[in-house]
């Protein structure tokens, strides 16, 4: 945003200039239109009713009123285009306020979601894990607006006596939690870090117990995902106008089930993140300066009901009727409907932009003054330039000396040629030309000068002769010295006076140098081409090279990896009594971590080969390749039970081994995300399905296939990360892989001219598009 506003800046004083020059054209048209008016009403000062100095003062001051006129328009048309764009700013500064707020509280999720990793890996980690990992968050440093990073189990009341009975055992005192009173269920605070005296007073506070806290953690518990509370005051806050939110993250035992009793009877507790509104606004503005003239106005809205949860007034001028921007957004964020009112004091941004327009404006003034004078100086000139045209009476004479002066004293070569090719006239310059002179020129035949053919001549001369009877041609003549050199003549048809016969003009040209120029240019390009053939082959070599040395990287890295795997493999057999149980679980932890590693290496060796290669393009039945690769899988893994289908007759262009091994890996994945599905389904098919979009549709040349299942789904949010290297979006306990198969998918669809994008949602299923070259491009 700050680049776009400084390149703006710049770019107004160019614009102002510009217009300010426009209409000082404009005025000079006026001034111009004006002058014929008044020569056609009679009243001009050149031969009018005021001739004289009289006519060219008054013409004048004519023009310089016009053209005040003229910059008063443009001053004010220039407000108005000021106040436009800084409307236009105003609205993208509260476009990127917004994306501000809403990347403020896309870091809450990703907090609170570490935090239910934290649990994922350890039943309930004690206080002091808690500690660590907040501490580890500098939650001080980077996230002052928020007010600590918490854990509420979600308890019944034998639970929650279970609870209280072990947390005095461990020695942590009794676990009061308030308000007191018999519930069904209780989502009291357990941990709250940072240890300072306001988080430890939240210690025991039932959540789950006070409405507006209680629906956002229900909702959380039923869909499996983050959810934020509406308005509440945190506790200790009394007394103060202050609003606040808190972002509640649930954690299940054994991932997010599938249906929502499930995920109530899965569901361990929540992570809890409280913020107060006002700090997580002055957070989100506190990267930049531009925006402290905005004003902003936060309203929870629910079933129509708002609620203010932040305000900041903005003071304006009270001089007459202030002008003010005004924008209002709505936020869905989290399960809330945010509505965020932006106020600008349009005044002030006009106040600041109109610098410049007054020195255009001063400007402007000052051009029309000079404008005055030099119609002025034009209206006098032309007036004694009348009169002294009325003096002569030779005009034709006059013409014809120029003429014949403009021809003597050209620097290209000229001669007038009678009906028979004889030279009537001709210049120094063709004297130069031919090493002669004028005298012996006059009365020769032109042809006679050249050597070369005089009816190839013609010829070439009526190949390129234009409507209007002007015609080139080249032609060559030979220097006293025997040097061969060539001239470029244009023939155009000039009348004669009464009595002399002068038919045509020819201008001559000797462009000998630049012929020569020419063939050393074309020289210059084959020579371009070799060294452009030959730095491709030395980028082919290097290539080689580069395919060599990762496959010698990948030996060199695996090198330790089997010695770790050898000396982990040989500790665990020959000590297994001396490690213990802990020990065997390190050294079977560690063995697993090394081929992890060798795997990965696999993983990027195959996905390297996928950008290089020759593509051998033929038509493929992608029916009879998705069949084969579903057989494969129903051989490996027996005792499952998923329901395929696959569009028969599935046609397109491309490598045989790149497609087979993209089908591959998306139909292993649908195998894979719906390994606890029951009833899972994959399906295989072409054109567009029920939830593409309308931007996504292929073009002429290219079909659109699918890969659809009902399985584990994704975040739609995280869509983008998909196609990465190494980026997951499911624990490697829950699904295996590398992260690599849909990185390589993207490369193989994008080798092959295609695109490939991906549509699910959580506990859903997935959807996979892409598009290949259609079959009818097989010949191309």
């Amino acid at each position: 945003m700050s680049i776009g506003v400084v390149l703006g800046d710049a770019s107004r004083s160019d614009a102002a200039v510009a217009h300010s020059f426009t209409y000082r054209l404009r005025a000079t048209a006026v001034m111009l239109d004006t002058m014929k008016f008044l020569r056609s009403a009679g009243i001009d000062g050149w031969g009018g009713k005021l001739r004289g100095p009289a006519g060219g003062y008054v013409l004048a001051l004519l023009v310089l009123l016009g053209s005040l006129m003229l910059v008063l328009l443009y001053w004010r048309g220039a407000q108005q285009r000021e106040l436009q764009l800084a409307e236009t700013e105003f609205v993208a500064e509260t476009a990127t306020i917004t994306e501000l707020l809403q990347q403020r509280l896309i870091n809450y999720e990703l907090i609170a979601r570490g935090g239910v990793s934290l649990f994922a890996s350890v039943d309930r980690p004690s206080a002091a894990q808690w500690q660590d990992y907040v501490d580890g968050l500098k939650i001080a440093t980077y996230y002052p607006d928020m007010l600590g990073l918490g854990y509420a189990p979600y308890l019944d009341r034998p639970q929650l006596q279970t609870l209280q009975l072990g947390l005095r055992d461990e020695g942590r005192g009794f676990y009061i939690v308030r308000p007191a009173g018999i519930r069904e269920h209780y989502g009291p605070i357990l941990y709250m870090e940072p240890a300072v005296a306001a988080n430890q007073g939240v210690i025991g506070f039932d959540m789950f117990s006070e409405a507006t806290r209680h629906a956002a953690m229900a909702a959380a518990r039923d869909d499996g995902t983050v959810h934020l509370s509406g308005g509440v005051r945190h506790v200790g806050d009394t007394g103060t106008a202050t609003m606040g939110v808190v972002m509640y993250a649930p954690i299940y035992r054994k991932g997010t089930p599938s249906t929502t009793q499930a995920r109530r009877d899965a569901l361990k507790g929540w992570i809890v993140v409280p913020a107060r509104v006002e700090s997580l606004v002055a957070e989100a503005l506190d990267a930049t300066t531009q925006y402290k003239n905005v004003a902003l106005t936060v309203h929870d809205v629910e079933d129509g009901m708002k609620r203010l949860l932040y305000w900041a007034p903005m003071q304006v001028p009270a001089l007459g009727k202030p002008r003010v921007f005004s924008r209002s957004v709505m936020l869905d964020v989290y399960g809330r409907h945010w509505q965020l009112d932006f106020m600008g004091d349009a005044q002030a941004s006009l106040d600041a932009r109109t610098t410049e327009l007054r020195v255009t404006f001063a400007a402007g003034v000052i051009a029309s003054l000079l404008l005055f004078g030099i119609v002025l100086v034009l209206a006098r000139t032309e007036s004694l330039a009348e009169l002294k045209a009325e003096r002569l009476s030779e005009s034709y004479r006059r013409s014809e000396l120029r003429f014949r002066n403009a021809m003597r004293f050209s620097a290209i070569g000229m001669a007038l040629l009678d009906g028979k090719g004889a030279i009537v006239d001709a210049n120094a310059a063709l004297a130069a030309i031919f090493d002669t002179t004028i005298d012996a020129l006059v009365g020769s035949l032109f042809d006679g000068h050249f050597v070369d053919d005089h009816e190839q001549a013609i010829h070439a001369r009526e190949s390129v002769a234009t409507t209007d009877g002007v015609y080139r041609t080249t032609r060559q003549w030979r220097q006293a010295d025997g040097e061969l050199r060539q001239v470029q003549l244009v023939y155009a048809p000039v009348p004669g006076e009464i009595g002399q016969d002068v038919a045509s003009l020819v201008q001559v040209e000797d462009i000998t140098e630049r012929v020569r120029a020419q063939a050393s240019e074309r020289s210059l390009a084959r020579t371009l081409e070799t060294r452009v053939a030959l730095r491709t082959r030395e980028l082919t070599h290097a290539n080689q090279e580069l395919e060599v040395f990762a496959y010698s990287v990948s030996h060199d890295l695996r090198a330790p990896l089997r010695s770790i795997e050898g000396f982990s493999r040989l500790l665990g057999e020959r000590y297994a009594g001396a490690l213990g149980d802990d020990g065997k679980d390190y050294i079977a932890r560690v063995r697993t971590a090394a081929g992890r590693m060798d795997a990965l290496i696999d993983a990027l060796l195959k996905m390297s080969r996928v950008s290089r290669g020759t593509l051998t393009r033929v038509p493929l039945d992608l029916s009879r390749m998705a069949g084969e690769i579903v057989a494969e899988l129903r051989v490996a893994q027996p005792q499952r039970q998923v329901d395929v289908l696959i569009e028969p007759d599935l046609h397109a262009v491309g490598d045989a081994a790149l497609i087979r091994t993209l089908l591959q890996n998306l139909i292993d994945n649908a195998w894979k995300f719906t390994r606890s599905t029951q009833g899972a389904r994959i399906e295989v098919g072409r054109g567009e399905i029920a939830d593409a979009h309308a931007d996504d549709q292929p073009a002429d040349d290219l079909s659109s296939f699918f890969v659809r299942d009902n399985g584990a789904g994704f975040v739609p949010e995280y869509a983008d990360k998909l196609f990465r290297p190494f980026q997951r979006l499911h624990s490697p306990e829950d699904f295996d892989g590398h992260g690599i198969g849909l990185a390589t998918v993207k490369r193989i669809v994008e080798r092959h001219g295609g695109t490939v994008s991906a549509q699910g949602q959580a506990g859903e299923g997935a959807t996979f598009r892409f598009t290949l070259p259609a079959e009818h491009d097989a010949a191309d």
